[in-house]
């Protein structure tokens, strides 16, 4: 199965999901513009409206779409819009892009109910979307941080 998640700067998302278990890939790439085969220079150059994403594969019978989401508002403040701690743009927006209605569902409500139990100071500003064509971003940023060691993400 797929999920598809931004949550800022990707590498450390991309990191953060390759750390649970039952998650057997996960791919850095960008999602929800109007630009084909968009490079990290367009993005960054917020003309083609795309978010940094990771497309999570998983085994559904090892990890549930609801442990996915709550990894997923656990990493990342989702009160922020188009940003993440120092990194600033329309590409760190919060948004998970669903696969299938009951994934719409299960973030509809997820969202819902953390917005109801007052978990976050303000209101979550995460946007939930059909998922997109998912553009792979370039082979240096796959498991960035893994390869380079170190942080640089505002990722809790």
């Amino acid at each position: 199965m797929k999920a598809t998640f931004g949550a800022g700067c990707f590498w450390g998302v991309e990191m953060s999901f390759r750390r649970l278990d039952g998650v057997t890939d996960a791919a850095v790439g960008y999602a929800g513009g109007h630009t084909e085969n968009p490079t990290y220079h367009d993005v960054c150059g917020h003309g083609t409206g795309h978010a940094e994403v990771v497309e999570v594969e998983y085994d559904p019978e090892r990890i549930s779409y609801q442990e996915l989401l709550d990894a997923f508002f656990e990493m990342h403040d989702p009160t922020q819009v188009n940003r993440q701690g120092p990194d600033i743009g329309d590409q760190y927006r919060s948004v998970i892009f669903f696969h299938t209605p009951e994934q719409q569902a299960i973030a509809e409500k997820t969202k819902a109910e953390l917005d109801a139990a007052g978990r976050f100071s303000r209101p979550i500003a995460t946007l939930i979307k059909p998922a997109p064509t998912f553009w792979r971003a370039e082979e240096y940023h796959q498991r960035y941080i893994e390869r380079r060691g170190g942080g640089g993400c505002a990722v809790r």
